[in-house]
């Protein structure tokens, strides 16, 4: 076997028996040392001035002190208030020092992009998370061959904007061009291709170059791998990508639920793959798949994100999914199995108690094991009916299994009628699915899912329509909204505004000769 494989794969091995034999430490304590590091660390800053953080520090209960005295805020506050000066060049506002990167990050269904400040703290942060990652995959039992087989990262251009006082792009971009020395070796597409911004011409540069590398792990959103793998796949006339990269045996995943993606991917590889999820976002790395057999991902308690739970009800959010004054807030000692939580952050980055937009909920409360559930603005409640996105992604799921085909992209969108309520589906298929049989199956599936759901179908809530369009039409409208490959996700649920102008481009392609082809 190779040096370098045999020593890096004993390593991880004796790093995981070395964490293995440690007495576990309490989540409450590592997060409150997690918290008071910040606090110290941004006690100078305006920030830090405004609310007093010398004063929590000093206080006999610093966790409950910070949750009296720092207001939530969401990135609409945290920008009129504080960012904007960060954007400014002006130093030490949420966090010691000038900001000097900012990822661009529009969700999943805002059409402005947001600008979340990234740190050389956060970026180290991201980095050891990768490195614990590494250490994991002692648990999955792999030949020590693929420790020095090449890795692709698909992701945003690392030729990023300079803005006169900072540099914005994708966090994948700012990321991957500040890798470390010794990973870079391994790191493909590499920096010249990786560099490239219109995503058609680096797809062609990764067909080009593909034959030319040794690919053992696959990282990236499933959606813009998925097109990845395929065009590779077609332009070497191979039946699967396997053919071209024989030692490929990770798929690192994340951004949205794998569930609807796993048939696809199984059959275009040749040979099984394991599969890995992680949750990172523009405000940083959240947690990951630890473990081969997890049911969720592990939080990451300990490596500059201090967190709170809200618990996702009426009593804490309004119908529009914003969060209510008063908000009941919990810390990681406070919460319970299965229930759906929104999530504040507070980062290295100077986030403070931000609510990023995510809910979760907890699957191992002992191993502080998560799955994200949705989106705090992407659900349907029109009339009680309480659907979220996990219950979205398993009926469709349930929809994909009884009719054999591949529904890889969906989006729904709730209609007030005059006297009742609609939902509107469209669905990604490129295969044969009648809409009206699609509707009525994906109804059922959901009355099966969800109580409150059943009870509305029987009262306010009328019609379900269903559209079955091919999966192009996904893709072409994130093209079309400039927010093609890196990290962005076509949103699941769109508000009547964003869907009237989805329903436009549907019937009306920029492209008239597409038409046809999606009819």
């Amino acid at each position: 076997m190779a040096i370098i494989g045999r020593t890096l794969k004993r390593a991880i091995g004796f790093s995981s028996r070395m964490g293995n034999i440690r007495l576990p430490r309490d989540p409450f304590v590592v997060q409150q040392s997690t918290l008071l590091k910040l606090l110290r660390k941004a006690k100078a800053t305006s920030f830090g001035g405004a609310y007093s953080f010398k004063s929590i520090l000093n206080s006999n209960d610093p966790i409950e002190r910070f949750r009296e005295t720092v207001p939530v805020s969401d990135y609409n506050k945290m920008h009129e208030q504080w960012w904007h000066r960060s954007l400014k060049g002006e130093k030490d506002v949420t966090w010691p020092g000038p900001i000097k990167y900012f990822a661009l990050s529009s969700g999943t269904s805002e059409n402005a992009s947001k600008r979340i400040p990234i740190t050389s703290e956060m970026i180290k942060s991201i980095t050891r998370v990768g490195l614990k990652q590494i250490i994991a995959l002692a648990e999955y039992n792999l030949p020590e061959s693929l420790f020095e087989k090449d890795i692709l990262m698909i992701g945003g251009s690392i030729d990023l904007n300079y803005k006169g006082t900072y540099y914005e792009g994708d966090l994948s971009g700012i990321s991957a061009g500040n890798i470390p020395f010794w990973f870079q070796p391994y790191y493909k597409p590499g920096r010249e291709i990786a560099a490239e911004r219109d995503w058609s011409h680096k797809l062609d540069e990764i067909m080009r170059n593909s034959h030319h590398w040794d690919i053992g792990i696959i990282v990236g959103v499933p959606a813009w791998l998925q097109i990845v793998l395929e065009k590779v796949i077609a332009y070497h006339g191979v039946k699967n990508i396997h053919e071209v990269w024989p030692n490929l045996q990770l798929f690192v995943h994340g951004g949205v639920s794998f569930d609807p993606y796993r048939s696809t991917f199984d059959k275009l590889v040749g040979k099984p793959i394991n599969y890995i999820e992680t949750y990172l976002a523009s405000e940083g790395f959240i947690a990951f798949q630890s473990h081969k057999d997890s049911k969720g991902m592990k939080l990451l308690l300990n490596n500059g994100i201090y967190f709170e739970f809200v618990p996702f009800n009426e009593s804490n959010f309004d119908s529009d999914g914003h969060i209510l004054p008063n908000a009941q807030t919990l810390n990681i000692s406070e919460v319970e199995e299965h229930t759906d939580y929104a999530l504040l952050l507070s980062t290295c980055a100077g986030a403070w108690r931000y609510l990023i937009g995510d809910t979760v909920r907890f699957v191992n409360k002992e191993e502080s094991e998560i799955i994200i559930t949705g989106r705090t603005k992407h659900f349907l409640s029109l009339c009680g009916e309480h659907l979220s996105v996990d219950n979205m992604n398993k009926a469709v799921n349930m929809l994909s299994e009884q009719k054999n085909v591949q529904i890889n992209e969906f989006t729904v969108c709730g209609i007030r009628t005059e006297n009742t309520f609609e939902h509107h589906w469209y669905l990604g298929c490129n295969q044969v699915l009648d809409d009206k049989e699609a509707a009525y199956l994906l109804d059922e599936n959901l009355c099966r899912i969800n109580d409150d759901y059943s009870v509305e179908r029987s009262a306010a809530l009328k019609n379900i329509l269903v559209k079955v369009i091919p999966l192009d039409v996904f893709n072409s409208f994130m093209k079309h909204k400039g927010k093609e490959g890196g990290q962005n996700k076509f949103p699941r649920v769109m508000k009547p505004e964003a869907f009237a102008e989805w329903e436009k481009f549907v019937a009306y392609p920029p492209d008239p000769l597409s038409k046809g082809k999606w009819e």
